[in-house]
């Protein structure tokens, strides 16, 4: 609900509904949600540590592993992005939301 992507409604008939259409709402909303904002990658500059550690001079720029992993995540980012939940329920198949009512339904505790 921080993330302005559900609302609550209490009560017998409450839950959790979408705040904004399906179209409206993107993948990485959702992980950002979820995950925070941070970046998912944490270098911990390995070259700096074991038997012949390199210099913090000499690490000033990141290394190869680094920037493969951030152009990487990158790229994820823009497609999650780039995708809605509207996408997702579409290459569910014919169905998918009745199947999934249905499922949520039958869960402990719903009534």
């Amino acid at each position: 609900m921080r993330a302005g992507l559900l609302t609550a409604t209490s009560g017998p008939r409450g839950g959790f509904r979408l705040a904004r259409p399906p179209e409206g709402i993107t993948v990485a909303e959702v992980l950002e949600a979820v995950e925070g904002h941070g970046p998912l990658f944490q270098c911990t500059e390995i070259r700096q540590r074991g038997p012949v550690p390199l210099t913090g001079a000499a690490c000033r720029t990141p290394c190869g592993i680094a920037q493969v992993m951030h152009r990487a995540e990158n790229a994820w980012r823009q497609e999650l992005a780039a995708t809605t939940i509207a996408d997702l329920v579409a290459a569910s198949g014919v169905g998918a939301v009745t199947r999934v009512s249905t499922w949520l339904a039958a869960l402990p505790g719903a009534s």
